[in-house]
């Protein structure tokens, strides 16, 4: 009796036809040192473009957006969930000053719905253009037997390149420094396994309208991820910023510390911002005390930025005329090298 690798669950069929869906909304990511390569199995980059540095140095990221994907597989939307991607891996490299070149991902599913994964990737590209940078390819693996048909996981790894005399990072920072905060979206991509457990507990259901907030919780959760590569960028060319801190898994002081020398302590302020209601409501509901919140979340702040204090204002005019609400979040005091509330 014979068999076919469709009969396993593979349809390479609907392989072929995810990628003739998805070549139209990948375009718009194109940057101009983008070369095709016409067997399609390799993304190429023009590296002349670096022969303006004077030593140029290459920065990687890989990451994924976790259980989030569950949400979207459970709403069936999967046209965000490709920022959430973009924003957890170049703004990684937005925290070293690295200008962000190009992208590739990766989705696992259950089974190849040519629709879906066109909306997945159709997500990471629009996402890499405001970003700045190309997705320059990619894989589907269809996975029938370990994935259910409507299960998907999405990861990607970014490259991006920084002068090395440039680099931003904890060598860069001294006590006086200003410590400013940029607005997150909502929960960006980190703390969904906790969300979920919340949800399955309380009995939250998706599609309820909580008064606190102004749509149904289900669309709330799935607020695509900021993204502040070029906003980091800016204000790196303008010389007002010493390091950033990309605030993911871990919480506020916990990614913050990772940018301060052992020297330093960051000291903030609580009472410079509420957060977004939607995080007040998962506290609530879950009965989540207020050190797990800390450091699950990012409270709604999702990118620091440690400034020298004479510059302050200039940042904050810089990301006010980016549209990127900011604020002083605290100021860098002589310690060792940890992240506090005052």
């Amino acid at each position: 009796m014979s068999t076919s690798y469709e009969a396993a669950g593979v349809d390479i069929a609907a392989g072929e036809r995810a990628v003739e869906l998805m070549k139209s909304r990948v375009a718009v990511s194109r940057r101009p040192e983008v070369v095709d390569d016409a067997s399609g199995f390799a993304g190429l980059f023009d590296m002349s473009a670096f022969a303006r540095y004077r030593r140029p140095l290459l920065a990687t990221s890989t990451d994924g957006v976790g259980t989030k994907v569950d949400l979207a597989r459970r709403l069936g939307v999967y046209d965000t969930i490709g920022h959430d991607l973009v924003g957890m891996v170049i703004d990684d490299l937005a925290v070293c000053g690295a200008e962000p070149l190009f992208m590739t991902d990766y989705i696992a599913c259950g089974k190849v719905v040519p629709e879906r994964i066109a909306a997945v990737v159709g997500g990471v590209a629009e996402a890499c253009a405001l970003a700045g940078c190309a997705l320059v390819g990619g894989e589907t693996a269809e996975h029938p037997g370990l994935l259910a048909p409507d299960e998907f996981d999405l990861a990607g790894a970014g490259t991006g390149v920084v002068e090395a005399d440039e680099l931003l990072g904890p060598g860069r920072v001294v006590a006086g420094d200003i410590v400013i905060a940029m607005a997150s979206s909502g929960v960006h991509a980190n703390g969904y396994s906790l969300v979920r457990h919340v949800l399955k507990e309380s009995g939250l259901d998706l599609d309820a309208e909580p008064p606190e907030l102004s749509r149904p919780l289900g669309a709330e959760l799935l607020t695509p991820t900021r993204i502040y590569a070029l906003d980091c960028l800016a204000l790196a060319r303008s010389g007002a910023v010493h390091a950033f801190a990309h605030i993911t898994g871990g919480g506020i002081t916990a990614n913050l510390a990772r940018s301060l020398p052992a020297t330093v302590d960051a000291v903030l302020e609580r009472s410079s911002w509420a957060p977004p209601e939607i995080f007040a409501l998962l506290q609530r509901h879950g009965n989540i005390p207020q050190a797990e919140m800390d450091k699950t979340f990012n409270l709604g702040v999702g990118m620091a930025a440690i400034v020298p204090a004479d510059r302050a204002d200039d940042a904050l005019r810089l990301l006010a005329d980016r549209d990127v609400p900011a604020w002083i979040l605290g100021e860098v005091v002589p310690g060792k090298g940890t992240a506090r509330y005052a």
